[in-house]
């Protein structure tokens, strides 16, 4: 039987992408003239006496709105069959003989539902397309669908290029600097504000793609560079060795079936392991001592370094964005966590585009501008006036003195702004993790950002709106609580003046306190060593007594025990005293060890005479170590608290997964009844304190608001106690002065 004879197309996948590639680029500046001709000419057809019959053909075709199957396309012997096709309103699947054509309304459709809908995929685009057409779904229509529309996306940025030219759009940075116009645009007459820019960086996870696995050769490495969002990797890796790891990060393991050790890696995966091997975070910047906040930071992020990010090529974003949420630049995490060179090249870019005065939220901001300050970058951050400061939902979980200082609730000028923006920014980015998780780096670029496009474009769009939202709460705010404020300064015979005060005293006293002396500590090792010497000494005497109870009478000749009613076990009565000589002598090895450690410690501290219960010395120890106690007890209390409302967090984000759902409700359980139990622990801490402390409850402890109050339940030496601006009233009011003024 006769039939067609297909040839096998032997040529590899990059091969073919790269020929694709470079049939494009040539035809691409006529299909942007064909186009603009359709979409705004009335007519699309070459004029009759240029129609030369002979090159006329016809082609299957996909078109959702009048569901044609086949296309007879007219054309002039100087055109293409691709530019015949885009002045018909249709697009070819390839840029040399096309087999099938979408119309470019269908590809505007897709594009709009992937602005809308991220997380829909082409391939449910060309199965919804075979639906329609009532034809089996096959794997060519979704590589067609594919292909056109990545080619209806470059025609698309043609355009827009040239339509940026014509209004004066298209110079360095344009987008950055005006999109904004909240940011950028100056009235005649205004006051200067206090920062010329509040920009916010952070980073996320979630849109990070698999690398290629094995020895198998990436099949698509075009470069997407028609972005303005992404900074150029060239630019980022400047900073690369500007912060050196404090900690050696474990080697990432990049194919998960290896052995977990003793297996060498390939040369290709050393190379990629030994980039970011001494690379710093960025808390790793600072000369001295981590601060609480950078070892909460670092504690945090652990989790995130367990996970094999050597499976992923790109493992997420860092972002910048201004305070109105309009994002300003990307870059890309590349087998690596939150290292310290993505903030530094953001800060570098803050720098050459926006200029002076402008201050960044970051969630480690207190501890990255000490990374700053030592970088390349210090001299410049000092001159232009460069500041940093936390975000107001993770600044709850940084250490009190720092709230004092770099909470955005603190910082004149700041107004109301959370600085969290980006969390909306990657909540709604999430959606793009199942369609770029498997992509090419070419697609899941052009997909990124042309999501965050319709991201600005709908901000900008709602931009008035959002700004007469917060001139109506702020007039709310001012409204509502200012008499009321009054009021309460009336009922405690204050002024707004001794309120000024209050925070400049608590901001001083917080900064300036500091941790427990090296003497109290060597005291309370030697008291604890006393304790632990006196427990086993009784111990053993107890031990002892009951070992020599067990002993029979001894008398000159050997006798029978006189008969005990009842079954004897001898068995368990010899069992029972080896037990006891045992013990007895593992107590006077203690004892023994215990002595000399004491004896020792005795010596180190130039103690005379040993320290008993009835000494000063030995109780005001004993009070010290409870206050420890107590303190540890309501720090690990305070960590399960701020665990608990930040799962709370991730629990509400959308788009977070089901199995990660599950995951966080039933470690909030856990971590309920996890809380439960610390607060047990800490009202037996707080009953050993003299005076003791009042008890806590359960409904107190989950409360949010309760953050703010464990500095003060930290003052175990009634330092505060006679601090005005340390009882509950004063600082509810001075928290109500604080939001009018922002506002």
């Amino acid at each position: 039987s006769s039939g067609v004879r297909r040839v096998k197309d032997k040529r590899t996948w990059r091969q073919r992408v790269h020929h694709a590639e470079k049939n494009w680029d040539p035809v691409l500046p006529k299909l942007v003239q064909a186009y603009l001709v359709w979409r705004y000419s009335l007519t699309a057809t070459p004029p009759a006496d240029q129609i030369d019959e002979n090159y006329a053909f016809t082609i299957e075709a996909v078109d959702l709105y009048n569901m044609t199957s086949s296309l007879s396309i007219s054309r002039s012997a100087d055109q293409s069959a691709l530019e015949a096709l885009v002045r018909h309103g249709y697009l070819g699947n390839s840029p040399v003989n096309p087999s099938l054509a979408i119309s470019l309304r269908t590809l505007e459709l897709l594009r709009c539902l992937k602005l809308v809908k991220p997380s829909f995929s082409i391939e449910a685009f060309a199965k919804l397309a075979c639906l329609m057409y009532f034809i089996p779904y096959r794997p060519r229509y979704r590589t067609a669908i594919s292909d056109a529309f990545i080619a209806y996306l470059k025609i698309q940025r043609v355009v827009q290029k040239q339509v940026f030219h014509a209004l004066s759009r298209d110079g360095p940075d344009w987008r950055a600097r005006n999109a904004c116009p909240a940011c950028s645009y100056e009235l005649e007459g205004e006051d200067p504000p206090a920062f010329s820019r509040i920009i916010c960086i952070d980073g996320n996870n979630s849109l990070k793609r698999l690398a290629t696995t094995g020895r198998r050769n990436a099949g698509d490495i075009r470069v997407f560079e028609d972005s303005d969002y992404f900074l150029p990797r060239d630019f980022v890796d400047r900073f690369a060795d500007e912060v050196k790891a404090h900690q050696t990060q474990p080697k990432l393991q990049l194919d998960a079936r290896a052995p977990s050790s003793g297996a060498a890696l390939s040369d290709e995966e050393s190379d990629e392991d030994k980039n970011h091997m001494g690379e710093g975070d960025p808390t790793d910047g600072a000369t001295t001592t981590p601060s609480p906040c950078a070892k909460t930071w670092k504690a945090a992020t652990a989790d995130e370094r367990k996970r094999v990010w050597g499976v992923f090529d790109e493992t997420g974003v860092f972002a910048c964005a201004c305070r109105h949420g309009l994002l300003l630049w990307l870059v890309d995490m590349v087998r690596s966590g939150e290292l310290a060179k993505y903030p530094l090249a953001i800060v570098a870019k803050v720098h050459e585009v926006l200029g002076a005065n402008v201050m960044i939220g970051y969630d480690i901001g207190c501890a990255f501008k000490e990374t700053v300050r030592n970088s390349s970058l210090g001299a410049q951050a000092h001159a232009l006036g460069t500041r940093f400061c936390v975000n107001s939902f993770h600044g709850y979980s940084h250490s009190y003195d720092c709230q004092v200082v770099n909470h955005p609730n603190v910082i004149q000028g700041m107004g109301l702004e959370d600085l969290e923006g980006l969390e909306r920014v990657f909540s709604a980015s999430n959606q793009l993790a199942p369609v770029i998780r498997y992509a090419a780096p070419y697609l899941r670029r052009v997909l990124i950002d042309l999501h965050f496009q319709q991201w600005d474009h709908e901000k900008y769009s709602n931009i008035g709106l959002m700004l007469y939202n917060n001139i109506v709460q702020a007039l709310n705010i001012i409204e509502s609580q200012t008499n009321s404020l009054e009021q309460t300064l009336n009922a405690l015979k204050l002024t707004h003046d001794d309120l000024r005060r209050f925070e400049e005293e608590e901001r001083k006293y917080f900064t300036e306190l500091r941790d427990e002396s090296d003497s109290n500590l060597h005291a309370v090792a030697y008291v604890e060593a006393l304790q632990e010497l006196r427990t086993a000494s009784e111990e053993l005497s107890d031990t002892s007594r009951r070992f020599n109870n067990r002993a029979p009478d001894q008398s000159s000749a050997l006798r029978w025990d006189t008969p005990r009613s009842g079954a004897t076990d001898y068995d368990a009565d010899l069992s029972q005293t080896r037990k006891l000589e045992t013990r007895r002598r593992y107590l006077r090895e203690r004892v023994k060890q215990l002595t000399a450690e004491v004896n020792e410690m005795e010596v180190a501290l130039n103690i005379t005479s040993r320290w008993q219960p009835g000494d000063a010395m030995y109780r005001e120890t004993l009070q010290y170590i409870a206050t420890r106690k107590y303190q540890r007890a309501l720090g690990k209390l305070q960590r399960l608290v701020i665990q608990r409302l930040f799962e709370l967090h991730k629990l509400n984000l959308s788009q977070t997964g089901y199995r990660m759902r599950t995951y966080i409700a039933k470690n909030l359980q856990r971590r309920c009844r996890a809380i439960r139990n610390a607060v047990k622990q800490y009202n037996a801490a707080a009953k050993e304190l003299n005076p003791p402390r009042e008890p806590l409850d359960w409904s107190k402890v989950s409360h949010y608001a309760f953050l703010e109050e464990f500095t003060l339940l930290q003052d175990t030496q009634n330092q505060l106690h006679d601090k005005p601006w340390s009882k509950p009233a004063v600082r509810e009011t001075m928290r109500i002065a604080r939001r009018i003024a922002r506002a």
